[in-house]
């Protein structure tokens, strides 16, 4: 069966509800049409729910090291999966009642549960049912990728999804990758009780980031006991008495379970977006302009599987660019955002702007600024003093042109930096303003106040 709507948006993740009710409430017919659960990665096995797990294992940590803060714990801290599961599920499941709510209660909005493939650029087949729109919003998200590695399809392995059925404490987990997602991972279950180790090809882990926020978290990983192996290649996998062992060019690295945690892939392969004409990259994500058209005028796409971005926030502003573009008048562009996101490690690492490596390439002089956080109050008065804040401007303009807060609510102090640089005001605005004591935030003023240039890249001449 045939039907015509005014718009079709194809996946629920953190873009796609926000806009399908945007368009409903402003008159359009409109079909929301998801697979597999509202909300996308970030409810069902991304933020929300590894979150939930961080602060499970983080209430670990506090209890089995409690003296250190003078509070005595008689006998051994015991953590029951089965329970800290639950917890999760419950949160999680709380996440998608509210928004199977507020997507069933919205009027001219229909949900529709299936898997989309394009007919042509104005038509969207779900089973039998054919659904013809004049404009289609893609919000198909991404997936964990499975490495091509020899070995690896002879048994189970898990990635960032099926994590979250475990309601058993892994004996030894083995993480292969030095991602975020592996980090965050390797934490967690290392607090949980597990013995955790992570297998990295590169020199450093969480290459994107500037060196020395690699190095501290690094260190901080290894004081609790998380095995890292830096410049190490796997070769295969092999299998035998319910074990798992992933053979490096270092050695056999064996373990109870394996964690993929190497990248994500768009959810862009069973779409059929070559009957519409959707062009996608390299890579498979759906190539997009500045507002977030595809190659075909109607259609658009937003979140993970544009390539934009691959955080939530950065798909939830997709939302609102494509929204005021269309419906408020208001011209919005992907170029006007700074990059920002978190890594939720323990203690929390905040990015905004360029790191060190884009600073030097823009051919800027490049001022930084850098202090430790043993200089903040409140984590002395915390016990948690690992980490730094670093900013680095513009010489010439007084831009802010970046900035790392590695160290505890370092997660929340960097929008103060943000806020700043979508305001294009100078660092001045900061290193002159007063801030409370005892905060983070109060030593981001202090870090401004001590500026010089940035040293040369290692080996630069």
């Amino acid at each position: 069966m045939q039907r015509k709507l005014d718009a079709v948006v194809i996946g629920a993740g953190q873009s796609g509800p926000s806009l399908a009710v945007r368009l409903a409430e402003s008159g359009q017919r409109v079909a929301l049409v998801e697979r597999r659960g509202l909300g996308g990665t970030c409810v069902n096995d991304g933020c929300i729910p590894t979150k939930t797990l961080v602060a499970s294992a983080r209430a670990a940590w506090m209890a089995r090291n409690a003296a250190d803060w003078g509070v005595d714990i008689a006998g051994s801290v015991a953590v029951d999966m089965k329970r800290v599961k639950a917890r999760k599920d419950a949160v999680v499941q709380h996440s998608r009642d509210s928004l199977a709510a507020w997507v069933k209660g919205t009027k001219n909005l229909e949900l529709v549960v299936g898997h989309a493939r394009f007919e042509s650029a104005r038509v969207v087949r779900i089973g039998d049912d054919l659904l013809e729109a004049e404009r289609i919003f893609v919000n198909v998200g991404a997936r964990a990728t499975i490495p091509d590695l020899p070995g690896l399809t002879g048994g189970p392995f898990l990635t960032n999804s099926s994590m979250m059925d475990i309601d058993t404490l892994p004996e030894h987990l083995v993480i292969l990758g030095g991602s975020y997602v592996a980090l965050e991972f390797a934490q967690m279950y290392r607090r949980f009780g597990s013995r955790v180790t992570v297998i990295e090809r590169g020199g450093r882990l969480i290459s994107r980031d500037d060196e020395d926020v690699a190095a501290e978290i690094k260190r901080v990983l290894e004081i609790e006991k998380v095995d890292v192996r830096l410049n190490t290649k796997a070769l295969r996998v092999e299998r035998a008495a319910g074990r798992v062992a992933v053979v490096t060019d270092a050695g056999r690295i064996e373990g109870s379970h394996l964690l993929l945690a190497v990248g994500r892939t768009p959810n862009t392969d069973d779409l059929d977006v070559d009957r519409a004409g959707i062009e996608l990259d390299a890579r498979g994500y759906i190539r997009v302009d500045d507002e977030l058209r595809t190659s075909v005028p109607n259609v658009w796409a937003t979140g993970d599987c544009n390539g934009r971005g691959a955080f939530t926030h950065t798909s939830y502003n997709d939302y609102e660019i494509v929204a005021s573009n269309l419906l408020d008048g208001d011209t919005r562009r992907v170029t006007d955002r700074i990059p920002i996101y978190g890594l939720y490690v323990d203690p929390p690492l905040g990015r905004v702007g360029m790191n060190e490596a884009q600073a030097r390439a823009s051919g800027r002089r490049v001022l930084v600024g850098k202090r430790p956080m043993t200089r903040v109050g409140r984590a002395r008065e915390r016990g948690e003093t690992h980490g730094f804040i670093k900013v680095m401007v513009d010489a010439d303009t007084k831009e802010i042109l970046g900035a790392a807060v590695l160290g505890i609510e370092g997660d929340e102090a960097v929008h103060a930096i943000a806020d700043v640089m979508y305001a294009r005001a100078p660092y001045t605005t900061i290193s002159r303003a007063v801030h409370m004591h005892p905060t983070v935030s109060e030593l981001i003023p202090t870090t401004l106040q001590s500026l010089e240039p940035l040293a040369a890249a290692p080996g630069a001449p």
